[in-house]
């Protein structure tokens, strides 16, 4: 049984059955919202919390939806802005990606071709170098394959801005991946 966006708008506007709506909307968004911040912050536990944060977010800020986009494009700018909020704490606290970084580069053997769990990393590798609007764009885009007008809406940016942007994250990445791909 697929549950319409409306259904969901209709049962959390109303203070009885807005507990229904909620784990609809979760039911209905978690996924997607997962892996889109995932592909942020890339460990487990951290985008689960977020993802929790995100529903949390949506709960009581509920009245402020004002319908003028879909709601996972509402929820989606949510998860945008908490996966930012804490990737900006983590600099704050100057935790330093150079453990991942380690951690990323043992599990791409220098003589091993890589299977593709090994190419997965590797992207994510060349992802996390991409400046931040680079990479909310890229992983927006080639993930998500959001239309750049939604994309729009959820970042607050000229269409334009967001070509012009994953143009050059693409290109970025892909240059990574030839420079540090061995076969």
């Amino acid at each position: 049984m697929k549950i319409h966006e409306t259904e969901i708008i209709q049962l959390m506007s109303s203070e009885k059955s807005r507990e229904k709506g909620v784990r609809l909307m979760m039911d209905a968004y978690q996924s997607r919202l997962y892996w889109h911040i995932r592909r942020f912050v890339v460990d487990h536990d951290l985008a689960q919390d977020i993802l929790q944060d995100t529903f949390i977010k949506a709960y009581q800020n509920f009245h402020q939806f004002k319908q003028e986009s879909q709601l996972y494009t509402w929820l989606y700018r949510i998860a945008t802005n908490e996966s930012l909020q804490q990737l900006n704490k983590m600099k704050k606290m100057q935790k330093s990606d150079e453990d991942s970084t380690n951690h990323l580069q043992n599990l791409v053997a220098d003589n091993v071709q890589p299977d593709a769990d090994e190419i997965q990393v590797l992207l994510q590798k060349a992802i996390n170098t991409l400046p931040e609007k680079q990479k909310l764009v890229f992983n927006m885009r080639y993930y998500d394959d959001l239309p750049y007008e939604e994309i729009s809406q959820i970042l607050d940016m000229s269409v334009g801005t967001l070509k012009t942007n994953y143009h050059y994250a693409k290109q970025k990445v892909e240059d990574f991946i030839k420079q540090n791909y061995t076969e």
